[in-house]
């Protein structure tokens, strides 16, 4: 009895634990719109890796973390996807797309997870599977059409680059976090990549960084500390506790609350259309993760 109220209250933390990270993650693009009415695109990418990397320090030397250099080849390959592939896409779309519009072409991203996981740890899907994932591309590329004149947006190729370089990434993680503490994963790849972004933050800031306004500056402040940093913290620990088949559904929720988000911080006004395609989006990918099966 004991055993299954202990079973039962991990489970409902790891889901409280993965529904904060969703969370944290779903203000991700909202505000990065905001924090390029101040910043540029490039500053802003390496900028908040730079506040992640700078924190991740002292994380590490308190817990007395020896480098790992045996991992040093995976690490690399997420911070490339995570530190940099998915906040320098992210900020490039943001520059032309509205955030709830984003808020639907990334509701993919579950799928696309599932995808890379197949490819990268040789699962093998069900022809099912992958018939959801294409009808699930499929809703993405259509209502990126209608909401763009009857044209791709530049920005919704900088989106879609991004799903693809987050879905890799998590599964890179993911593998990584099998072996070593899952705050370590994220800590060394924003370490590793620190000696760059620093620099790069220095060589593309802003002229007059005092001209940049309080939001621009808080928001610069959230995407560094909470989205390139603690989220993965919150995320990672309820998937651990609650399990990842169970916690991970969670993440399917990501495309509602980016909407509400940005509607209540940008004032984006949310359509009909855009709510029946992000849901319509979420049914593909619940149908998508029943069909996948491991090899």
């Amino acid at each position: 009895m004991n055993d299954d109220r202990s079973a039962h209250t991990a489970e409902t933390l790891g889901m409280a634990l993965g529904f904060l990270g969703v969370a944290i993650f779903a203000a991700t693009l909202p505000l990065t719109r905001l924090a390029l009415t101040s910043f540029g695109p490039g500053f802003l990418s390496v900028g908040r890796a730079a506040i992640a990397g700078m924190v991740a320090i002292p994380y590490l030397f308190a817990r007395g973390r020896p480098i790992p250099w045996d991992k040093a080849a995976a690490i690399g390959l997420a911070a490339l996807c995570l530190v940099a592939g998915v906040p320098g896409f992210s900020s490039l779309a943001m520059r032309t797309v509205p955030a709830a519009h984003a808020g639907v072409v990334v509701g993919a991203l579950p799928l696309a997870t599932a995808a890379a996981a197949a490819l990268i740890d040789g699962e093998r899907p069900s022809p099912a599977f992958w018939a959801a994932a294409l009808a699930g591309g499929a809703v993405v590329i259509g209502f990126a059409l209608s909401h763009g004149g009857d044209s791709l947006r530049g920005g919704d190729g900088f989106l879609l680059l991004a799903v693809v370089a987050a879905a890799v990434g998590y599964t890179v993680s993911a593998r990584l976090a099998r072996t070593m503490p899952a705050g370590d994963v994220i800590s060394w790849m924003v370490v590793a990549a620190l000696p760059v972004s620093l620099t790069l933050s220095v060589l593309w800031r802003p002229e007059d960084l005092s001209a940049a306004t309080p939001a621009s500056l808080a928001s610069l402040a959230y995407l560094g500390l909470m989205s390139q940093y603690l989220g993965f913290f919150a995320w990672n620990a309820g998937l651990a506790l609650g399990g990842v088949a169970r916690v991970s559904q969670v993440q399917l929720l990501q495309t509602f609350l980016t909407i509400g988000i940005s509607a209540l911080l940008l004032g984006e006004r949310v359509d009909a259309a855009t709510l029946a395609c992000a849901a319509l989006i979420v049914a593909l990918v619940v149908v998508g993760r029943r069909f996948r099966v491991r090899g």
